[in-house]
Parts: C-alpha cells; sequence; structure tokens
C-alpha cells in the first residue's frame, strides 16, 4: 500500500513537472531517465492498468509539446537568412517595386496593433526554461566552465532579432527618404506609432521605435 501510494505521488510530481516545464526533457538524456523513472513506476503497480494509461498519455502529450517547438525552430531557421543576401536581394528589386511604409499602412493605430500582435507571438513562444539556460550559461561562464552542450535559446533570440530588424525598418524608412518635407512626415509617423504602442501596452515595440 505504502509502495503504490509512493508510485502515485511521483506520478503526480511527473506529471505536474512534463506540463509545466516540458522543455527540460527536450534532449536525449533527460528524455531517458524519464522513461527509466516511468517504467520502474509501471513495475511498481502492474495491475493496475490506471497507471500505465496515466503514463502513456503523459508521454505523448510531453512529445507532442516537444515536436511543436522542433517545427517552429525549423521553420524559422528555414527563413533566415544572411544579411548579405538581404542586402543582395533589396539592390536588385527595381526602384518602382520598394514601397515605403506608408503606401502599405498609413494608420498609426493599425501598424501598432499589428507589431503588437507580432509580439505576442514571439513572447508566447518564450518560456522559463529559456531563461534558465541564460543564466546557467552566465553562471558557468562566471565559474570559467566551458559547457559546449548549452542548447540554443532559439526563441529568444528570436526575440532579440526582432526588436532589431524593427528598429533597422524605421531607420531605413527615414533615412531612404530624400526630400525633407517627407522624411519630417516619416518621423512624425513613427513617433505616432510609438505612441500608440504605448497605448497599447507593448513597450517593447515603442523602445525599438524610438
Amino acid at each position: 500500500a505504502k509502495l503504490k501510494s509512493f508510485a502515485a505521488k511521483i506520478i503526480q510530481l511527473l506529471k505536474e513537472w512534463t506540463e509545466t516545464f516540458p522543455y527540460d526533457f527536450q534532449d536525449e538524456k533527460s528524455m531517458k531517465e524519464l522513461k527509466e523513472i516511468a517504467h520502474r513506476i509501471t513495475q511498481c503497480d502492474e495491475e493496475n492498468g490506471t497507471v500505465k494509461k496515466i503514463i502513456s498519455q503523459m508521454t505523448q502529450n510531453l512529445l507532442m509539446v516537444l515536436s511543436a517547438r522542433s517545427q517552429y525552430q525549423e521553420i524559422r531557421e528555414k527563413f533566415r537568412q544572411p544579411v548579405t543576401d538581404k542586402g543582395t536581394i533589396l539592390k536588385t528589386k527595381p526602384q518602382s517595386t520598394q514601397k515605403d511604409i506608408l503606401s502599405v499602412c498609413c494608420d498609426p493605430l493599425i501598424l501598432a496593433q499589428q507589431l503588437t500582435y507580432i509580439e505576442l507571438e514571439r513572447v508566447s513562444n518564450i518560456y522559463p526554461e529559456d531563461l534558465m539556460q541564460i543564466v546557467s550559461h552566465m553562471d558557468s561562464l562566471d565559474n570559467h566552465k566551458c559547457r559546449g552542450d548549452v542548447t540554443k535559446t532559439y526563441n529568444l533570440e528570436a526575440y532579440d532579432n526582432w526588436f532589431n530588424c524593427l528598429s533597422m525598418l524605421v531607420a531605413t524608412e527615414i533615412c531612404r527618404v530624400v526630400k525633407k518635407k517627407q522624411r519630417t512626415r516619416m518621423v512624425e509617423f513613427f513617433i505616432d506609432v510609438a505612441r500608440e504602442c504605448f497605448n497599447i501596452g507593448n513597450f517593447n515595440s515603442m523602445m525599438a521605435i524610438i
């Protein structure tokens, strides 16, 4: 009876762990250890089919979450291009096909809303594990230890890159305008966009624009 009670508590612990911090198990070593623990628990209560069902469902849900993250990373890597390639593409485009931001969206509120959607999409893919990896990596550097198996924090990197891309977009849109009146109008437009971002609560885009 005590063994069954202990097994039930371990199952509950693993279930909450895999649901709250699924990316703790993204490397093969952690996943292998999880499967070994799950196997031992099922051996403690082989007669109870419910235990096997719970563990099977827990493992399946964990694999689905990890698979979704892996697909997201693959898509992001697929569409990532070197800076040199982007510059070449921009230069080869005819001048007539290059539109400024005002010809695409002249309403500061709408642009601020669209920027907020992008921010939310980026933030939704950042998990506690991403932050912990950064902290642990910084600690290892402070202790002069080499960690070659540090997992790349793709989602934090994507969020940081988005901030830089938005800043570059604003600077490019302003600098590409030749006439002073049009450039002044462009600056005022982005000031209005930043103000709308502030009103929405999108402070990251606001700071990127400023």
